[in-house]
């Protein structure tokens, strides 16, 4: 059972390390003050299953390229190894001004929640950062290979790589 759910856990952090699954996630965190606000059932509804469904309806990115791509990569790893370093200082201080947005958004204090929700979204910004660099870190670490595993680097999991013939199709074209 642990191993299927670390399957699990590695396919949904496969999938939310596409860009457009880190970024869309990023920009809906002050949809969860809504249902607070609100006090609508529905409303939590609906962006529960956004937040739920937002790191698995991408499908996984053709390269680590892009910087949130790596920072989601790098959090993977940093959940699973857990070292006492910055980041977890920079997540625990997130943690509060989220904890504050929420308590501001339930006693319909604007300017608090607002401004509560923008330093958290400041904090995942700079804890994004510390994870890109633990991932870069982890990489070099292990001479080309993705991190804490046996698998080679350059195919992100999995991701399809082009095919000779689309490769060979491409060098006509060009040409």
């Amino acid at each position: 059972m642990p191993r299927r759910f670390a399957d699990v856990k590695h396919e949904v952090f496969a999938r939310h390390s596409n860009p457009w699954s880190a970024w869309t996630r990023w920009l809906s965190t002050p949809l969860v003050l809504v249902p607070l606000w609100t006090r609508r059932w529905s409303h939590a509804a609906i962006i529960g299953a956004w937040m739920a469904a937002n790191p698995v309806i991408f499908p996984r990115p053709a390269d680590e390229h892009a910087w949130s791509t790596r920072a989601v990569l790098g959090e993977e790893l940093w959940i699973t190894e857990r070292p006492r370093d910055t980041a977890m200082v920079v997540n625990a201080a997130a943690m509060l001004a989220g904890i504050t947005a929420l308590i501001a958004a339930r006693r319909h204090r604007a300017v608090p929640a607002a401004g509560a929700t923008a330093v958290l979204m400041a904090l995942l910004l700079v804890y994004w950062r510390l994870m890109a660099r633990y991932y870069n870190q982890q990489r070099r670490a292990n001479t080309g290979r993705t991190p804490n595993t046996s698998r080679p680097a350059p195919d992100i999991r999995g991701a399809s790589q082009p095919s000779l013939h689309r490769t060979k199709a491409l060098t006509v074209l060009v040409q």
